[in-house]
């Protein structure tokens, strides 16, 4: 949960990570988007508010951490933890206790001084009042205390190999004691950037901070801006409205910028598995059978041919090829349509009316329509009903869990006990195996993690909790002089103090 994203993130994503705006609109500061100190880039998951601590869904994050919210340790373009906010760090023989050294220099963008007061107040604040489901991987933690001004020490209830990597994601955002009244609408933390306006439906603007404790960025100004519609997103780039098309709407018509001098293309790889998540609390979900049918009847080769231009790659579970514990699991269930029908009529499930309900996301309306057709061929009945995102897909699916299959990209970072060891989570899946399998892989030393992770990648997929059709390429395009932008997109965050022209 890219919330699944950057879409639903992309939706969030997908998530992780959405409202039209025109294409020939001009950048919320009325000049050229080419001029040397603007920027303007296009996006499609608008945030539903811009705090993330009550709000799921990856378009926040996307714009807010890493440039407005900083963290204590960060990670770099390999996925290596590195310093942030703190400067180093030592972990106890017994893995319980962690020791942070934290910048002497940072200051709010309310004028207030970054100190390990602040940072225990974040961390106390994501127990105590945070509301989304990503807080609990804060629940490990037993206590925090300032040591000092520089210096905070964290306790641990139980070592946990996945508590530090979760303070380089949102829940690690540290934050001001007086700057959180009005966090929706006024994000105030120590980033190279200050939040500066909101145009809702339009555009988030960014501004330089030039009071930045650490290297400050090389544009003035950054826009924002929100497109529902691929077209206009891509005419934007053409007509230099902006400079940079963040997540690629559109693949199929790639070649009008590959053929263009003027242009730039980056293809690298995500966190975005798209899912076909199904509601296991679903009477008709409770036999796998069931659940195996839908996943042997999807051609998923042809499935991302046909609905994003074949960009993206089959995975086959909830593992991204950039995670120590992935392995390629697309054998565990092989397009078979006479297997399907098979196991549809075994279950009692052939004939049966299943509703999917899709966020108004490019890539889930697309293989929304294949995914359809493949289950109807199986001898399944499917009604497509389109949510508009993020909000009434967020209310009716996310929260409500009122659907029985959904398509959704979920970008946040290790997420597969997010979304299938939670049974509270949006898929309701419930497995004490997998529960078991989750719990051993945090506890256990660095072997055990990746050995009881690749368990529990393999459980969710012979258990078919829902169905990978493929993981987001990361696909941008920009004016051929942008530099800094990210091959790989494996964080929350899309660092824009790293552009320059």
């Amino acid at each position: 949960m890219k919330f699944p994203t950057r879409a639903v993130a992309l939706a969030a994503a997908a998530l992780l990570a959405v409202t039209a705006c025109s294409a020939g609109s001009s950048t919320s500061s009325g000049s050229s988007p080419g001029g040397g100190q603007n920027l303007a880039i296009g996006l499609v998951a608008e945030p539903a508010s811009l705090d993330f601590t009550t709000t799921d869904g990856a378009a926040i994050p996307q714009a807010l951490l890493g440039n407005v919210y900083e963290t204590l340790v960060k990670q770099d373009d390999s996925g290596k933890i590195v310093p942030s906010l703190a400067k180093s760090w030592q972990v106890s023989p017994d893995r319980k206790t962690y020791t942070f050294d934290l910048v002497d220099n940072a200051k709010f963008t309310n004028g207030k001084q970054f100190t390990a007061s602040d940072a225990v107040f974040s961390i106390n604040r994501v127990k105590t009042a945070w509301t989304i489901s990503l807080k609990s991987a804060m629940d490990v933690v037993a206590d925090a205390k300032a040591l000092s001004p520089t210096q905070l020490q964290v306790t641990l209830a139980k070592p946990s190999n996945d508590w530090l990597f979760r303070m380089t994601t949102r829940i690690g955002a540290m934050f001001s004691e007086s700057g959180v009244s009005a966090l929706a609408t006024d994000p105030v933390g120590t980033g190279p950037f200050k939040f500066s306006k909101w145009n809702r439906g339009d555009s988030i603007v960014l501004v330089r901070n030039d009071g930045y404790w650490g290297t400050k960025p090389n544009f003035a100004q950054i826009t924002l801006k929100y497109f529902k519609d691929a077209t206009a997103l891509n005419n934007a780039l053409l007509t230099s409205t902006i400079n940079v098309i963040g997540t690629v709407q559109a693949p199929e018509a790639l070649s009008q910028f590959t053929s263009n001098s003027k242009y730039q293309v980056i293809e690298g790889t995500t966190n975005g598995e798209v899912l076909l998540s199904f509601n296991n609390s679903r009477p008709v979900f409770k036999d796998i059978r069931t659940r195996q049918a839908i996943r042997m009847a999807i051609d998923h080769k042809a499935l991302l041919d046909t609905c994003w231009a074949g960009r993206g790659k089959l995975i086959g579970s909830m593992v991204p090829p950039t995670d120590p514990w992935y392995e390629d699991l697309t054998g565990v269930a092989p397009y078979d349509l006479a297997k399907a029908k098979s196991l549809l009529q075994a279950s009692g499930a052939a004939g049966k009316t299943l509703r999917l309900r899709l966020p108004t996301l490019p890539y889930a309306t697309s293989c929304g329509q294949v995914v359809k057709s493949d289950l109807e061929q199986a001898g399944l009945k499917v009604q497509i009903d389109q949510l508009e995102f993020p909000a009434a897909w967020l209310t009716t699916v996310f929260k409500n869990a009122d659907y029985d299959m959904s398509i959704i990209a979920h970008v946040e970072p290790r997420d597969l006990g997010a979304v299938f060891g939670n049974p509270k989570y949006y898929t309701r899946y419930d497995d004490p195996t997998l529960q078991a399998d989750l719990a051993a892989a945090d506890a256990g030393d660095e072997a055990t993690q990746v050995a009881d992770l690749k368990k529990a990648a393999r459980r969710i997929s012979e258990q078919a909790a829902g169905d990978w059709l493929f993981l987001l390429p990361n696909l941008m395009v920009a004016d051929k002089d942008i530099k800094g932008l990210p091959t790989n997109a494996i964080t929350e965050a899309f660092d824009l103090s790293q552009l320059s022209r």
